[in-house]
């Protein structure tokens, strides 16, 4: 019989109410505390009712009720409630990305390691039924050889969304900006449908925010298997366009624009992607609904002990990627990765 796992949510800024929505849509979890600096801003958020709040994230962890923990503090702030909570026997669960470099992220994996407890990173994007076809697709040969893969994230972010928060564009807090916080998810695609990376070569720039880190970033990717990849990745493209993938085979062709197929193999337009569920322009714009997609499987893989999906050793892909790209852009170089 299943457990019903109960989870404490650490850090609530604005993607924790997806991950309280998320895990409460669910039959076998709920949500039974939450732990924040500011606690009076969770005051009448009726979502929120019966959930008990902490200021301290310690005492979250050592809450008994607890079985696994959702992380949403800033980026950088990642690794030490995960180490607390994997060493307390706690499953961990990380909003993206799993930490803001390579190091921090290894450290994540160990400390879950040693305590034998799960650890996933929320990639939700995995979880898109479309982007499921489209990996069955190139899984089966249906492409052929790929020879080419692309990730457009060419969205719009004002100067507000960095100014009103202490951590977004900030190194320390973010990691950088642009690519490591918009356009990870899209990356993560990328690499999981084309494979390991042999060597990057990339450039950031700052063109039209007061931030520390990129508004627009680009790569020329080399995979293993010696197809080639770009990333264009921005916050500076006025009005903000849906993400795409596009991925490339000697037998045809599949795109995927916000997430649903819009070209089929023969390079036939299949539909034109709604308007909605795009954070393009809106951050919030998107759905919770795949997060409980992944949240279900996280359940599931502690009910039954089996490895979730994205696991840590997918999820620090992205980073080093993303890291390799900020190297190269800092060295003018080309960066291996293997």
């Amino acid at each position: 019989m299943n457990k019903k796992i109960g989870f404490g949510i650490i850090g609530f800024g604005s993607i924790a109410g997806h991950h309280l929505r998320a895990i409460n849509d669910l039959e076998h979890a709920h949500v039974v505390a939450v732990s924040t600096r500011n606690t009076s801003k969770l005051v009448g958020n009726k979502d929120l009712d019966g959930v008990k709040i902490y200021s301290d994230y310690d005492q979250l962890i050592n809450d008994p009720e607890v079985d696994a923990v959702s992380i949403c503090t800033p980026s950088g702030n990642h690794l030490e409630p995960a180490v607390k909570a994997a060493g307390a026997g706690k499953h961990v669960i990380v909003e993206k990305p799993l930490e803001i470099d390579i190091e921090r992220s290894k450290e994540i994996i160990a400390a879950c390691e040693k305590h034998q407890v799960k650890l996933a990173c929320v990639f939700q994007n995995r979880y898109a039924e479309d982007y499921m076809t489209l990996k069955k697709n190139v899984d089966q040969g249906s492409l052929g050889k790929l020879v080419l893969g692309n990730a457009y994230i060419k969205w719009f972010r004002g100067q507000e969304y960095y100014d009103t928060s202490d951590w977004k564009g900030v190194l320390s807090g973010d990691g950088g900006a642009a690519l490591i916080n918009q356009s990870i998810h899209t990356i993560d695609l990328l690499l999981e449908v084309m494979g390991p990376v042999k060597s990057v070569r990339g450039k950031i720039t700052t063109l039209t925010h007061d931030i520390e880190g990129e508004d627009l970033g680009v790569a020329i990717l080399e995979f293993e298997s010696g197809a080639l990849g770009t990333i264009e990745g921005s916050t500076s493209i006025r009005a903000g366009f849906p993400e795409k993938l596009e991925i490339h085979g000697e037998e045809g062709s599949v795109i995927l624009e916000k997430g649903e197929l819009v070209h089929d193999l023969n390079g036939k337009v299949l539909k034109v992607a709604n308007e909605s569920e795009s954070g393009a322009s809106d951050p919030m714009a998107i759905d919770y609904k795949l997060h409980s997609a992944q949240f279900k499987e996280f359940v599931d893989n502690i009910n039954n002990n089996t490895e979730p999906r994205v696991n840590g050793k997918e999820a620090i892909k992205s980073v080093e990627v993303i890291n390799a790209i900020y190297k190269s852009s800092r060295e003018n170089a080309v960066v291996y990765l293997s």
